[in-house]
């Protein structure tokens, strides 16, 4: 088996490269200028989408256009799987748009290139079974488990509503703090320190992640207004 990665940004370089541990990769990037990963095999648009794994790292906001231009040039019964950081909104798109006989499955590796620095093992991974059969879902939970992964089998609003209030709320908050301006000091503590580790981490991704993750996540909205709900709680005590 070949598997496809469709996108070379920064996380579908990654992904690709580390897919390349269990199986020969192919990807495909619109941009010349991306560089191919050690281990992975440059291909044409065409080649990739024609391979019987195939997954699109494409942002949350470019999944629709992607999926109407591409759907017709998708092996006959090829798995495919997006690797968006929402769930409800990708795996819907892909149950649409996508033909009846494409197996779907929503996936979200919950990490990246910074916060893999030091490896994947124990690091997060997010199914999401949608149109697939039960023998595609455990070869792929297997595969992912053969990278060390912890891999969890949940629907896309369990997915959404948990990720709100964990990588949703982090994210704006690193953005936050990021605005706020806050940098090194001499006499920074350990806790503004992991302050700080979460500016770097949070603000090293594109900002148009940031907006797909609050925009395109039902349940952010939730986490939002909880969050400024507890500012003002808090902020109450301090005046009295």
């Amino acid at each position: 088996m070949t598997i496809g990665v469709y996108g070379l940004g920064r996380f579908g370089a990654f992904w690709a490269q580390l897919l390349s541990r269990v199986a020969p990769v192919c990807a495909y990037s619109r941009s010349f200028d991306r560089s191919t990963p050690p281990g992975v095999r440059r291909a044409g648009e065409e080649e990739v989408l024609a391979q019987p794994a195939l997954f699109f790292c494409v942002t949350i906001s470019a999944m629709e256009e992607v999926l109407t231009r591409t759907r017709g040039k998708l092996a006959a019964h090829a798995t495919v799987m997006d690797t968006c950081s929402v769930k409800t909104y990708p795996v819907g798109l892909m149950e649409r748009l996508l033909p009846a006989s494409v197996s779907i499955m929503g996936t979200h590796p919950m990490f990246g290139p910074d916060s893999a620095g030091s490896g994947v093992a124990g690091l997060p991974m997010i199914m999401c079974p949608s149109r697939a059969p039960t023998e595609e879902v455990e070869r792929w939970r297997e595969i992912f488990s053969s990278l060390g992964l912890a891999v969890t089998i949940m629907s896309p609003d369990e997915h959404d509503r948990e990720a709100a209030f964990t990588q949703g709320v982090t994210h704006y908050i690193g953005r936050v703090l990021s605005d706020l301006g806050i940098h090194g000091s001499p006499i920074g503590t350990v806790g503004y320190k992991k302050l700080l580790e979460i500016v770097e981490q949070t603000c090293n991704d594109p900002w148009q992640l940031f907006l797909d993750l609050q925009r395109f996540n039902p349940h952010t909205r939730e986490m939002r207004a909880r969050l400024e709900e507890s500012l003002r709680s808090v902020m109450a005590a301090i005046d009295g």
